[in-house]
């Protein structure tokens, strides 16, 4: 079919002349399609302001009257699709693109009044600023100036606190949060900031009737209009001094659906308030401790709204309720006591979802279909359990044939899990929560994988996980005990002895049953802040070992076994594994400004086989591969290496039965270079963000058993990197981003020497080098361009 056939270099050339046509739009100027008496805002412009100080000004001039850039495609865009008879249309707007700025003196007038506000909130209290507008052939300048005079600097502070307590506590926190010194530019933001904390701090030590009105500042002027002074102020309310509160009795209430509460709530409400609480649970789901044990407003406590905004968090984060309100009474106006009241609005417990897709590639096609029921109340104590069941294919495609007569893979895997809201540690309950929910989670899965005509792999997984949150950047998850039974076999009533023979490697890998017991710990940092426009350094680093327990319960047990003659320690008949996988995947997020990001990652890891996996290596499913649309996207998966390895050296019969399983290695190296900015801010109710990246990578194998172009050498690290590039296009719809990547192979490391820079290759053509490497390589076929589709940001 015609859909799936890979980009030729007509069509590409056909993308250059869209590309050219919409910089010819570009160029149009929008003036046509105003009347006379408008102009097109080009330029804006302010003077005579201190540098520092010019980016924030900018931001005081109306949205619509500020310029687009010269070389946004914006305004080019809303005029094609937003015209009509020589004219901007009134109604049927489309969403793409942004409307030209129509100058409006009324928005110049509002801008220059915040600028001059601006400046004297700055200490520029004599700030003065004009505005000229200049129009030419419908096209207009404006431009600021200001004389901002003298700037003024605080030259004493002090500060008016009448209740006591209120006085302690802000002194006692003031080093840890304050901006403003002696000496300091005046600046209003800087009150505004202290004001804020004034109230933050009040609010975490008591005082839980305190409002922000009751800070305010006095600035006193002096002889030297450069100099004032500064008194913050704390008033207190009209019935005496600030009072300090204490938790009373906690009422935690749960609706009877989640239609939400009956009209009255006074004859439901439980009475007995054992440990401070009164429980009630009009819907009858719910389990008393499991709940209450991520209530932090604790009786005879002093009130703190960190422990109401972590009630909050918590409970929502069990992913029961729909709603969570926190209210509070005093029973008695002259109490110190304040009661909450926790409102709880049931969500649906159980639920069905069915997910599918079409992963294709050049050269590939296939769907995965999954459907997932979830009861998040299994055990009414906001225990969620998954059960999920998936199957998929994959189908070779090309040269004529339809999309699914050359189907070379089937899986399909039943997966069950049960995820509890706290640490089941034997012996031990540890007290977390402060900065995250914590899990364990039970889990097990079967998987069935078919190769056509080569191999069968059916494996069988346990797992023990404890997931918890040491702060809102640092979260750690541990697997102490994780069980895989693998049964794989080899089709040898289809497979050559050829193909047996020339690829013993592989065969290790494919013809195994064998038994793991092993343990994982995975760390990850800076992971709250990957969808966020700042500059910070994320990290996840995993290992995972296995055999170590078994290989010395085997070495207690005085039986001597010799792996390398094949002669393996067996646990329950099978012989077990043992090696040492660590993997680390880092990046570095540098906001450029705007909507602009640049984005570094390294992605490395090795699989280690020793001791009693000494002559199998480690088990085929932890195994590297490169490619694909979070690697080196011109590749598609599993195609790539390892290392110089060319499939020309197997017949077509070798290459079709092997595809797919001949390019894996125990250790990979990945790098990725991407820059990423906003395209369109109105696309069809979402973002449209681009992209242009730079890949590298490849996979290795760690000893020379198959071959010395695969192995791993420093040396000729450089010689074997695959490297490609491509632009990308990002769907951004708030909840979802849907990605297409186009990458362009660079260097192709199956290659040699000069031969390896295929784009050489592509520049004059291609045509002639991709008949001669699909005459040696069928039915491989070769592709300079590789379209990705995917869901998320690749990282």
């Amino acid at each position: 079919m015609k859909a799936y056939k890979s980009f030729k270099y007509s069509e590409l050339k056909s993308v250059a002349i869209l590309l050219f046509i919409i910089v010819l739009i570009q160029a149009c100027s929008s003036t046509k399609y105003i009347p006379d008496y408008q102009a097109i805002v080009k330029k804006v412009t302010i003077d005579s302001i201190d540098a520092k100080f010019e980016e924030q000004a900018y931001n005081y001039i109306q949205k619509d009257i500020r310029p687009s850039s010269s070389f946004s495609i914006n305004v080019p865009l809303y005029n094609l699709f937003n015209t009509k008879d020589g004219r901007y249309k009134t109604t049927d707007i489309k969403p793409f693109g942004t409307p030209p700025a129509i100058l409006d003196s009324t928005l110049v007038e509002i801008s220059r009044t915040q600028i001059e506000k601006f400046l004297k909130g700055k200490g520029y209290f004599q700030a003065k600023v004009t505005s000229d507008i200049k129009i030419k052939d419908k096209k207009a300048e404006v431009n600021f100036k200001a004389q901002p005079g003298p700037a003024s600097f605080v030259r004493n502070l002090s500060d008016s606190i009448f209740t006591p307590a209120v006085r302690n506590a802000y002194r006692n926190e003031k080093p840890k949060f304050t901006h403003l010194h002696e000496g300091m530019q005046y600046d209003s933001d800087s009150l505004s900031y202290e004001r804020e904390q004034v109230y933050r701090v009040m609010k975490e030590n008591g005082f839980y009737s305190f409002l922000r009105p009751f800070v305010n500042f006095d600035v006193i002027e002096t002889r030297d209009v450069k100099k004032v002074d500064l008194r913050m102020n704390i008033t207190n309310p009209p019935n005496g001094n600030h009072k300090q509160y204490t938790i009373g009795t906690t009422y935690m209430i749960i609706a009877p659906s989640p239609e939400g509460f009956p009209d009255s709530l006074r004859n439901y409400v439980n009475r007995d308030t054992t440990r401070g609480i009164s429980f009630t649970d009009l819907s009858k789901r719910y389990r008393r401790n499991p709940i209450l044990r991520y209530d932090f407003l604790k009786r005879g406590e002093m009130y703190d709204v960190r422990n109401e905004n972590l009630t909050y968090d918590r409970l929502y984060e069990l992913n029961i309720f729909k709603n969570v309100k926190i209210d509070y009474y005093n029973p008695d106006s002259t109490s110190n006591k304040v009661n909450p009241i926790i409102l709880l609005t049931p969500q649906k417990v159980m639920s069905n979802r069915v997910e599918g897709e079409v992963p294709f590639n050049g050269g590939t096609v296939g769907f995965t279909l999954s459907n997932t029921y979830t009861n998040n109340n299994l055990f009414r104590g906001a225990e969620r359990f998954e059960l999920q069941l998936k199957g998929g294919l994959q189908s070779r495609i090309g040269n004529g044939a339809s999309p699914f007569s050359d189907i070379y893979q089937r899986d399909f895997s039943i997966s069950s899990s049960i995820s509890v809201p706290r640490l089941m540690i034997p012996f031990y309950r540890p007290i977390l929560g402060a900065n995250g929910m914590p899990h364990t989670t039970f889990s097990t899965s079967y998987i069935y994988a078919l190769q056509k005509d080569v191999s069968v792999r059916r494996i069988f997984i346990n797992s023990i996980t404890y997931d918890w949150v040491e702060t809102k950047s640092k979260l750690h998850s541990f697997t102490p005990l994780n069980f895989e039974y693998r049964f794989g076999s080899l089709d040898y009533d289809k497979i050559s002895p050829s193909l047996l023979m020339n690829n013993q490697y592989y065969v290790r890998l494919l013809d195994r049953k064998d038994f793991t017991l092993g343990m994982k710990y995975t760390y990850t940092l800076n992971a709250d802040k990957l969808n966020q426009l700042r500059t910070f350094v994320y990290l996840r680093g995993n290992i995972e070992t296995a055999g170590n327990m078994l290989q010395l319960l085997s070495q207690i047990s005085s039986t001597n076994h010799d792996p390398s003659n094949g002669d393996y320690a067996k646990i329950l008949g099978l012989p077990f594994n043992q090696y040492v996988r660590p993997e680390i995947d880092v990046r570095w997020y540098k906001h450029l400004g705007g909507d602009r990001q640049f984005v570094a990652r390294l992605n490395t890891g090795v699989g280690y086989a020793y001791g009693n996996s000494v002559g199998r290596g480690i088990p085929f499913e932890k195994l590297f591969f490169a490619g694909g649309s979070s690697g080196v996207r011109a590749w598609q998966a599993r195609t790539i290496g390892p290392g110089n390895y060319n499939r020309e050296t197997l017949d077509s019969a070798q290459r079709q039965s092997f595809f797919g399983l001949d390019q894996l290695g125990e250790m990979r190296i990945e790098t990725n270079l991407e820059y990423r900015t906003i395209v369109l801010r109105k696309f069809f109710g979402g973002v449209l963000k681009g992209a242009a990246f730079v890949d590298a990578g490849n996979v290795w194998n760690l000893t020379a058993s198959d071959g010395e172009e695969k192995m791993f050498k420093l040396s000729k690290l450089v010689q074997q990197l695959a490297i490609g590039t491509g632009v990308g296009l990002r769907y951004d719809v708030q909840y979802f981003v849907f990605r297409f990547d186009i990458g362009l192979k660079l260097k192709d490391p199956q290659f040699s020497g000069s031969d390896q820079w295929v784009i050489s290759k592509f520049l004059s053509g291609g045509r002639a080098f991709k008949n001669a490497y699909n005459a040696t390589h069928t039915p491989d076929t070769y592709r300079f361009l590789q379209y990705n589709f995917g869901i998320g940001m690749p990282f």
